[in-house]
């Protein structure tokens, strides 16, 4: 024993440990950075693993490996199967199957439609009414309301759950239907609930409240993703009534609070019809995917003939990839008037600048409304470096006064408008789980026109020349930023 114990002593005083561990650390790096090449549908985003594994011995890989790695996806074709044989089921239900007297869809906006139908799998729903709310004092009164009046079921999912007062009235309002028999389901995601500490979730479970956190944050296994996070924001009553946009619970949606440092003004809407079963059905979809438990989705109302026309279209780092992507290009290419787009975060794909920039070309009023000042600077600085690209073939910019507007709206001629939760950045069309509306109706579409035009003529244009010049300091800040603009 004691001569195996000096062999052993004496092969590893002998052993190299410089070229071993070069060695190992050669074949991690060679695994990883093959894996990001073969996995990573952007280049930059390939690029930047591959640098990061070769340029940090050991952390590189490592980083990689804990966030780098979409294990969102594999997981979630399970439930992709299921979702496709109900969708090609409904496809009877579509509108366009039963003409009324007046096709339900202008002629020019069939080519979006049919885009969004390959995509979606889900049909156009007609028969809904949409009604938009103004920040947290118009929403959150008729959705607390909801909750109280619930009979048969609440469910809710949400990025931001702030623990503050608004975020508490919720809580409560959740638990008191609980305790009444209602069927609760809160969906959060685990990385958007740490925003406000302590957590919301301890008071649900204390109130009873079956709660769930969306892909949550732990070490073994492991899951530190701060990508692939939940950005929907659904609330669901009793199967007829639902809310979503891009408001979360939090206080800061209060801009007329005396206390509120830091106002932020959004946009929800109330929406009824047969197009809640569907945002019932992708909740349901997200919580079987979170705790297993699969949600009865009851049949939805009879299927309106009537206007306004809606679909669910959903985006995620899962089957759902680029789907948003796809139906934003198409509606682009199909405007012939005007484009209205309103986001805080604008950091388009290279194939949303060029539909933009052909849009702005051929005549059509193409126009981006931004924040002035916006809660993450260095969003805004990635966005100005690419500003010039649009101003210089037409796109209009303009910056809105504060205070700090998180609101996202996309309007097309008057009849096309797209409601939800994605911003027009990296992250919600590539990383994040997003939920949206596409609406065909020109009444609504107005409507919005309307408030775009009001915040229109409060902002501030962006010209050319201080887009495409800015001071030396500015302009490597900005470059600095949008090098990273993948991850930001």
């Amino acid at each position: 024993m004691n001569a195996d114990l000096a062999a052993l002593w004496h092969w590893l005083d002998a052993v190299d440990w410089t070229e071993l561990l070069l060695g190992f650390w050669l074949l991690v790096a060679i695994f990883a950075a093959t894996h990001a090449l073969l996995t990573k549908r952007d280049a930059r985003a390939a690029w930047g693993w591959i640098a990061v594994c070769w340029l940090f011995p050991f952390a590189g890989p490592a980083l990689y490996f804990f966030f780098g790695i979409n294990r969102i996806r594999t997981h979630a074709r399970r439930y992709a199967v299921h979702r496709g044989r109900e969708v090609g089921a409904a496809h009877a239900h579509d509108v366009r199957n039963r003409p009324p007297e007046h096709p339900p869809l202008p002629s020019w906006l069939e080519e979006v439609a049919r885009t969004a139908d390959v995509l979606t799998r889900r049909p156009l729903l007609g028969g809904n009414a949409i009604e938009p709310l103004h920040n947290g004092e118009q929403a959150f009164p008729r959705m607390l309301e909801a909750i109280d009046a619930a009979r048969s079921s609440v469910w809710l999912s949400s990025y931001l759950f702030d623990n503050d007062t608004v975020g508490r009235r919720f809580a409560d309002a959740l638990i008191a239907a609980r305790r009444r028999g209602v069927e609760v389901r809160v969906l959060l995601d685990d990385v958007g609930e740490r925003y406000s500490l302590p957590r919301i979730g301890r008071h649900l479970k204390r109130g009873g409240v079956p709660f769930a956190r969306f892909n949550p944050l732990k070490l073994v296994p492991p899951s530190l993703h701060i990508n692939l996070r939940n950005h929907r924001k659904l609330l669901i009553v009793d199967h007829a009534l639902a809310y979503t946009g891009g408001m979360n619970i939090s206080a800061r949606h209060c801009i007329a609070a005396p206390r509120n440092r830091h106002p932020t003004v959004d946009l929800h809407f109330a929406l009824r019809g047969p197009v809640v079963r569907q945002m019932a059905e992708v909740f349901a979809e997200d919580w079987a995917f979170t705790t297993q438990e699969r949600l009865v989705v009851p049949p939805g109302e009879d299927d309106g003939l009537g206007a306004p026309v809606c679909r669910v279209i959903t985006d995620g780092p899962n089957e759902d990839l680029d789907q948003l992507n796809f139906v934003l290009q198409s509606a682009i290419g199909a405007a012939r008037r005007e484009i209205l787009i309103m986001t805080p975060y604008f950091l388009p794909s290279a194939e949303l600048i060029a539909a933009l920039q052909g849009a702005a070309l051929r005549g059509v009023r193409t126009v981006v409304l931004l924040p002035r000042r916006n809660n993450l600077p260095y969003v805004d600085w990635a966005a100005r470096h690419q500003l010039h690209q649009l101003l210089e073939r037409g796109v209009r910019v303009r910056f809105q006064p504060g205070p700090f507007s998180h609101s996202k709206l996309f309007v097309v001629d008057g009849a096309y408008t797209m409601i939800g939760s994605a911003n027009w950045d990296p992250r919600s069309l590539l990383l994040n789980f997003e939920l949206n509306v596409e609406i065909y109706d020109g009444g609504v579409a107005q409507r919005m026109a309307e408030h775009f035009a009001e915040l229109w003529q409060q902002a501030d244009e962006l010209l050319l020349r201080d887009a495409a010049h800015p001071p030396f300091g500015r302009r490597l800040r900005n470059a600095l930023c949008w090098l990273f603009s993948p991850y930001l």
